[in-house]
């Protein structure tokens, strides 16, 4: 059986935001580099499969929406269009090393308390909801209803940066909680230390 339309979706945004990310990083490695040289590098850092001509060509076209976005910018440089990260660009940067981080973060030994993310975002910012949600999920969290989740490990730094980047202050709320009921799933599912 073939993937339905909405992971075929879902599959394409993480790719281009996987791109965009090996954009992000290369410009920021190297602090000014020369448009044409993003793509190459940024190909290297994405070790994927497909054709070198289509990541190319798509790398390339990053270019163009991290400009919109705000994250990168370009200068003239000996003659040379030149690109060179924003302050947000680098904020950006940061949660997407930070959301690595934990996702990659070896078993360490656990405190037994959790971390609780709470979110009421409004239905007119429906996109900024769903980001969260794709955020936490990919950072390792567990969804326990529609926008509460938890991990168990800290992670303060990322959900103060995801806040910082979504302008979402009050909307976002962080616990540290000593115990939870029924949590044997969780502990399951995190591979913790059962009572």
């Amino acid at each position: 059986m073939g993937m339905g339309k909405v992971e075929l979706e879902a599959r394409e945004k993480r790719h281009k935001q996987n791109i965009q990310n090996a954009v992000l990083m290369t410009v920021a490695a190297v602090g000014i580099i020369a448009a044409a040289a993003v793509a190459p590098n940024a190909i290297q850092l994405l070790k994927t499969s497909g054709t070198t001509a289509k990541l190319r060509y798509r790398a390339k076209s990053v270019l163009g929406r991290l400009k919109q976005k705000g994250d990168i910018e370009f200068i003239e440089r000996d003659g040379k269009k030149c690109v060179r990260l924003t302050e947000k660009g680098e904020r950006t940067l940061a949660l997407h090393r930070e959301k690595l981080r934990l996702a990659e973060l070896p078993k360490k030994r656990w405190d037994w308390r959790y971390r609780l993310v709470i979110f009421d975002v409004p239905e007119k910012r429906k996109g900024t909801r769903d980001r969260i949600r794709r955020e936490v999920h990919e950072a390792g969290f567990l969804r326990v209803q529609d926008s509460a989740w938890i991990y168990p490990y800290d992670c303060e730094e990322f959900i103060a940066l995801l806040k910082a980047e979504l302008h979402i202050g009050k909307d976002v709320l962080y616990a540290i909680i000593d115990s939870i009921e029924n949590d044997k799933w969780i502990r399951k599912h995190f591979g913790l230390p059962q009572k």
